[in-house]
């Protein structure tokens, strides 16, 4: 009589993150938390997330029950079991104390980081590393805590240093230039051993770390496109952690990131005008229109018009937009931009609104439905970044039909291919941004070559499902 195969069962995975869309979200983090934990979980594996209780999760959230109480670095919190839109369950830390105000999650309302930043996500870190212990409050108990960006990175550490049994951890890169750096003044208040404190620990520069923390102590780290995994261990790209990249290369993993396909699809977008596909590209006028009347734009709509959804930061580029204006304008071209950041830049988007008010439009703010718009109705999708750990915007413009014209770096170069569905500069200067958008609007005005490009763009498979085998296989392999 043979004995039935033994199942085993699946690895179970608390992936603890600062945001998560659409409950909190302040940029490509939100949408990875979202989307990534639905796809591992389509895969097979048990993922719950690990989300602090701001005052928009817990009023979307507002049937959440207690599972569990604990104390964090001297802090009492609550567990709440929750779940996200998407049905992946969710676990709230409720400490008001910490996440119960107004602003932002890492800012007030005045655009200054909250002065206990360190407290607060401190506090996140902790939690998810006794999670991952003995120790939790919760009958489930991870085989893996996968630590995303500096904000939960200090997890590794706490549990690197654990005795006893505890789950592995992956660390998570999203973005090296944010890294949770503080100065010593409440150092002592994270609970850390003096072991930890030093030069190979957490100290970085005369101040402490936690994404440093993430990276000495992780067992495993990756960031989100493979060209960014091998130029953070550069000095150009590595922020002054180049050093600590490659001394752990052997557990540096690069994987590229997935996009939403549901959410993002021109065929079922609820936000554009014209619903389109492939097979049906000539219904993007009607949006090309909507967005030059959303925008007051002049003229006529024979003039391409280049898009750009984006955060407001010189890493992004928007002053070579800002400097190559009048050569675009030039072309002749048209310009509309979305996006928050900097002050200096958004003065400067608004003097070039005033300048060129019918040619040149700028909204300031996070708009989700205009952010739509932009990349249905956009002929061309600008993303000239300095560096791009991945990106999302360059594939949803890919999927819309819409070819992006970007700097070769990152994640850029993974998913965009020069000439075949879109265009890349090859650095990131003025020059480089005109000479790339030149090329764009010579190819755009071949009408054949140009549905080629956006035929093959629109065919990409940017989906999360290579992704998450992705992360499967690092999981299983520094799973305990």
């Amino acid at each position: 009589m043979s004995s039935k195969p033994q199942v085993s069962p699946p690895l179970k995975i608390l992936f603890a993150t600062s945001e998560c869309a659409p409950l909190v979200k302040t940029g490509g983090l939100g949408d990875v938390s979202s989307a990534l934990p639905a796809a591992l979980r389509e895969a097979g594996l048990d993922v719950r997330v690990l989300l602090p209780g701001y005052p928009s999760v817990l009023a979307a959230c507002a049937r959440a029950t207690e599972a569990g109480r604990m104390t964090a670095l001297g802090y009492p919190v609550r567990l709440l079991d929750a779940e996200l839109p998407h049905g992946v369950p969710l676990i709230i830390l409720d400490c008001p104390v910490l996440f119960d105000r107004g602003g932002g999650p890492y800012q007030a309302d005045d655009g200054e980081d909250w002065v206990d930043n360190a407290l607060r996500f401190g506090v996140l870190s902790r939690v998810a590393a006794t999670l991952g212990t003995r120790h939790s409050p919760l009958e489930w108990r991870p085989d893996v805590v996968h630590c995303n960006d500096w904000q939960a990175s200090l997890a590794a550490a706490y549990l690197a240093l654990e005795h006893g049994p505890r789950a592995a951890t992956l660390v998570t890169i999203h973005n090296l230039a944010f890294q949770g750096n503080f100065d010593t003044r409440d150092i002592h208040r994270l609970e850390l051993p003096p072991q930890a404190l030093g030069i190979e620990g957490i100290e970085f520069y005369g101040d402490y770390s936690f994404l440093k923390g993430g990276l000495v102590y992780g067992d495993a780290i990756n960031t989100v496109s493979p060209t960014y995994a091998r130029e953070i261990q550069g000095a150009e790209l590595g922020f002054h952690m180049d050093g600590v990249l490659r001394m752990r290369a052997d557990r540096l993993f690069g994987v590229l990131n997935g996009i939403d396909t549901e959410l993002w699809d021109p065929r079922t977008d609820p936000y554009i005008a014209s619903r389109y596909g492939p097979d049906s590209l000539e219904r993007k006028a009607a949006n090309k229109a909507a967005l030059r009347e959303r925008f007051s734009l002049g003229g006529p709509g024979s003039v391409a018009l280049l898009g750009m959804v984006t955060r407001l930061t010189d890493q992004k580029g928007v002053d070579l937009v800002i400097a190559a204006h009048k050569e675009l304008l030039g072309m002749p071209a048209q310009v509309v931009i979305v996006g928050t950041g900097d002050r200096e830049l958004v003065d400067s988007l608004y003097a070039m609104h005033a300048a060129h008010p019918k040619d040149f439009g700028v909204t300031i703010g996070f708009d989700e439905p205009l952010a739509h718009m932009v990349e249905a109705g956009a002929d061309m999708f600008l993303m000239p970044s300095r560096f791009e750990p991945c990106g999302m915007n360059q594939m949803y413009s890919q999927r819309y039909g819409t070819p992006p014209i970007a700097n070769a770096t990152g994640g850029l170069v993974d998913t965009v291919e020069d000439g075949k569905t879109g265009f890349m500069m090859k650095e990131a200067t003025r020059e480089e941004l005109v000479g790339a958008c030149r090329r764009a609007l010579a190819c755009w005005k071949d009408r054949k070559r140009w549905h080629a490009i956006q035929a093959a763009g629109m065919a990409k498979d940017f989906g999360w499902g290579a992704a998450a085998r992705e992360y499967e296989s690092i999981y299983r392999k520094i799973a305990r």
